[in-house]
């Protein structure tokens, strides 16, 4: 075995190519249907992570607002006239955020910002149909066991879920408030998250061969940690971005020359300044990102201590590398008060960091034939 001194944090040419040789040893290993329905599964879990990236370019471009109505199915088809775009945007300049933000607001800026949403909202439609369609075509050919219907359909029911929550989320703003509540659009991010999540690892478990022995129990457990703390790191992230935290306390390390903010519980009853209170928001969120940072940091030390597969190393070369890349976004982002470019970079970010923490996660807890002698 080489000697553990060799392994760099950004691995080797020779890790790289063993890595390779072990993930085609396991495609081999697998029925070409099944393949079949994993790359499916893997091109699925793509469209629900661009489309939590369009959806935070909606908010950041203040666009979620601008469709009023739900059409789950005439939705689908925009505005194609002058008449129809007059509704659309006389409906508009019937919320808050038109009467106490955007008033005045022409139609070609109006139309500029509702292309956005209907964008996401196409896009969540697309998810839908790219997941149901070969869905039926691999259950009728078999690919897809019957006992693992149930599995599939949920899947597809949390897509539904994510749907609703996305309108129960734009009700929020157009009645009393400007803004969607910050709360909901943590709820709808989260379901994303969720349903990002279940895709991927099926998706893994029907491209590898899998059985349930894999690495250190410590690491296994470190390895959900990560998880659990990126899944909550993103949850507040929508707090801070509903709150439009990102907007004050533009300094690092301190906040304005303190660790904590001198207004953070300026909000009575003192709980409720957590989620409501944009400047305690910003705090937790650079909290739990330190925090993200050091159990990342222990696992990683840790899986080179140990006798770990090489797809464990791999992954977690992998998720040090994507924290570290997080963390300079988030202060660069902060620094410079969020701009577009960076804010949605900076989300794109996270959710290639949660997706390579569960496949961290996979590599942790399961161990193939193919990993044989790659120890």
């Amino acid at each position: 075995m080489p000697d553990r001194g060799a392994w760099t944090f950004c691995g080797t040419a020779a890790n790289t190519g063993a890595l390779m040789t072990v993930v085609a040893a396991r495609l081999e290993m697998r029925p070409p249907a099944r393949r079949a329905v994993g790359w499916w599964l893997l091109g699925v879990a793509l469209l629900v992570a661009a489309m939590v990236i369009l959806g935070g370019l909606t908010r950041l471009t203040g666009s979620g607002l601008s469709i009023t109505e739900w059409k789950p199915v005439t939705g689908v088809v925009p505005p194609l006239t002058g008449h129809a775009w007059q509704a659309e945007f006389a409906n508009y300049q019937k919320i808050p955020q038109y009467r106490f933000e955007n008033r005045g607001m022409a139609l070609g800026e109006f139309k500029s910002i509702y292309w956005w949403e209907w964008a996401h909202r196409l896009l969540g439609r697309l998810v839908g149909a790219v997941f149901l369609l070969p869905f039926m075509g691999f259950a009728v050919m078999g690919a897809i066991p019957r006992r693992e219907w149930p599995r599939m359909l949920v899947l597809f029911a949390l897509g539904g879920l994510q749907g609703a929550v996305g309108w129960w989320m734009v009700q929020s703003g157009l009645e009393v408030s400007v803004s969607v509540s910050q709360y909901r659009l943590a709820i709808h991010l989260g379901v994303a998250i969720i349903l990002l999540g279940a895709l991927l690892w099926t998706a893994m478990e029907y491209l590898q061969p899998v059985s349930r022995a894999g690495a250190a129990r410590k690491l296994t457990v470190f390895a959900w940690g990560i998880v659990a703390l990126v899944y909550v790191q993103m949850l507040l992230g929508a707090i801070v971005a509903g709150l439009h935290g990102g907007l004050i306390y533009n300094t690092w390390p301190s906040m304005n020359g303190r660790l904590l903010p001198e207004d953070s519980f300026a909000a009575h009853p003192w709980w409720t300044n957590f989620l409501d209170n944009p400047a305690l928001a910003q705090f937790d969120h650079r909290m739990v990102a330190y925090a993200v940072a050091m159990v990342s940091a222990v696992f990683w030390f840790g899986v080179r201590r140990s006798n770990a597969p090489i797809g464990v190393r791999a992954t977690s070369n992998t998720l040090i590398a994507l924290v570290l890349v997080q963390i300079a976004l988030g202060i660069l982002t902060l620094l410079n008060q969020a701009p577009l470019a960076l804010a949605a970079l900076h989300q794109a970010t996270a959710v290639a960091l949660l997706s390579a923490a569960l496949w961290n996660v996979f590599e942790t807890t399961t161990v193939n034939p193919a990993k044989a002698g790659t120890q």
